[in-house]
């Protein structure tokens, strides 16, 4: 059985096909939104961080919103496997009383990220030689900035229902905010299919903006003022920017994706809408990296780790499975290792 699924846009197909790969020609890496399902990325991250980011020639632009911009803020640390293992084990083991509220989980996150950055890894990660982060978030505006749960979900409920009719009705509810590293811009940079908002990241707002990033409506608080942004309340950049359909690539450069599906969903709303697709010239030079579904349905409840575990299963259970889970997608890092060093991707690689 084959662990994983690689796919590529036309463009990354055609290339690897003629080529070969090499991983001094990515210029982009990608991280999509998605809680808990990062658990099944966490041992194909040490493998990346192993065998594809020693090699990088740099620029090399990180591109994450909610999850993946936590898992980049391990990459771009001076030790990213430390970072990696620091952010997995705070993840697997996180605790809460038996009814938490807004307040008491959002308390948790942060605690969390201060665990896996300790003292210098904002500086760390804002000085890194090769890695450039960027961070999506969102700035709520009208019923959505709101905390109180009826205001916030009226607010959500009515996005929701415009958003089925017409993807761009979401500028009425949100503004998107991309907090980038100054030193090189990004490709997507000048985005302009929402409004955007560019805040470049420093030392005193890197934190917010990470917690801001995964800031689901309704589960976390929203993050007021960040430093250096407009005034506001910034919510998780998922919203908008679920799995990053978005011009990633630098022309002439590769995009790795590890993500845990084999397609891509525009926005937050967009989940149950299967006519929503990506843009073809934003993932024509793609390469995605995901756990074939034969692999997910090997797993402990033969499923990918969730938010909804936390509500089924006890706390004791919950990590359990998540650790099972964790030990079980080796497998996945290998099978990636012995692909990228046989030159044998090509081979692999489908039509995304």
């Amino acid at each position: 059985m084959q662990s994983l699924v690689f796919k590529a846009g036309p463009g990354a197909l055609a290339s690897v096909r003629k080529d070969g790969f090499a991983a001094e020609r990515i210029g982009t890496i990608a991280g999509a939104s998605g809680g808990a399902k990062w658990l099944v990325l966490s041992q194909l991250d040490r493998a990346i961080l192993d065998t594809i980011v020693p090699k990088l020639e740099g620029p090399v632009h990180l591109i994450g919103s909610s999850i993946g911009t936590w898992r980049f803020s391990c990459y771009a640390q001076q030790e990213p496997v430390a970072a990696i293992e620091r952010f997995e084990m705070a993840y697997l083991e996180q605790s809460y009383s038996d009814n938490p509220d807004i307040e008491e989980i959002s308390a948790k996150s942060r605690e969390i990220l201060d665990f896996v950055l300790r003292e210098t890894g904002v500086e760390q990660v804002l000085s890194h030689r090769v890695l450039r982060p960027n961070v999506m978030a969102v700035r709520a505006r009208h019923l959505v900035a709101s905390e109180h749960r009826v205001t916030l979900g009226a607010g959500l409920a009515t996005a929701a229902a415009l958003n089925l009719a017409w993807r761009p009705s979401l500028r009425l509810f949100f503004e998107r905010a991309l907090f980038y590293d100054q030193r090189d811009r990004p490709p997507f940079f000048e985005l302009n299919d929402f409004p955007t908002q560019r805040v470049p990241l420093t030392l005193e707002n890197y934190k917010d903006a990470v917690i801001a990033s995964g800031s689901i409506p309704m589960i976390l608080e929203g993050v007021r003022d960040i430093p250096g942004a407009k005034p506001g309340t910034y919510r998780d950049g998922g919203v908008i920017d679920y799995h990053l359909d978005l011009p990633v690539s630098e022309p002439g450069r590769l995009t790795l994706y590890p993500h845990f599906y084999s397609h891509i969903v525009p926005g937050w709303f967009d989940k149950k809408l299967f006519w929503r697709r990506p843009a073809p010239a934003n993932i024509d030079r793609t390469i995605l990296v995901s756990p074939s579904p034969e692999f997910v349905a090997s797993l402990p409840l033969a499923k990918i780790p969730d938010r909804n575990d936390f509500v089924n299963f006890s706390s004791l259970e919950r990590t359990r499975n998540w650790r099972s889970v964790v030990n079980a997608c080796a497998r996945m890092a290998d099978e990636f290792v012995e692909v990228i060093e046989t030159g044998s991707l090509a081979t692999r690689l489908e039509p995304l």
